[in-house]
């Protein structure tokens, strides 16, 4: 499918997209101000409280659920960054319970907001035992920023890139 709103062509990138090439950046650049905020916000995320494992198996999950094949290709590469292998990226698609009890946790926190908006108390409980307050509040927000974030992209038809 055609690109609904053309990335910026390479003239026209910032610093930022010139040091990280990806058609997400170039497409929500033709908005500056959100761009902008958007990038603080979203870098904010990805460089918060969660450890890396916990934050990658979340956004997979969300990918997963929003049929989101952009987030889901960058994020793979991601989550091999951040220790998953490619048999435990292939299986947050069906997660069972061959995942430990942590991260069984974090897949049932982006299944519990993808189906019900919300968290069970079962999980909220959960997440107490295990974050500060800070992560519990950063990782609600990483699954609903990647679940907005999907939608963008399937809207604009941001393309994966080469």
């Amino acid at each position: 499918m055609e690109p609904r709103v053309r990335p910026l062509p390479p003239e026209e990138w910032d610093g930022f997209i010139e040091a990280n090439p990806y058609n997400v950046f170039a497409t929500l650049a033709r908005h500056p101000a959100l761009y902008r905020a958007w990038l603080g916000f979203g870098g904010a995320l990805l460089d918060g409280t969660l450890p890396a494992r916990d934050r990658e198996l979340a956004i997979l999950r969300t990918a997963h659920h929003s049929r989101s094949a952009y987030e889901w290709a960058h994020h793979a590469r991601l989550g091999r960054e951040a220790g998953l292998t490619q048999l435990e990226i292939d299986s947050v698609r069906h997660p069972d319970a061959l995942w430990p009890v942590e991260d069984r946790l974090v897949l049932q926190v982006a299944d519990d907001l993808h189906y019900g908006g919300d968290l069970t108390d079962a999980t909220w409980a959960a997440l107490c035992d295990r974050y500060d307050e800070a992560g519990r509040i950063e990782l609600v927000m990483l699954v609903a920023h990647y679940r907005m974030l999907a939608l963008v992209l399937r809207t604009l038809r941001v393309a994966i890139e080469e």
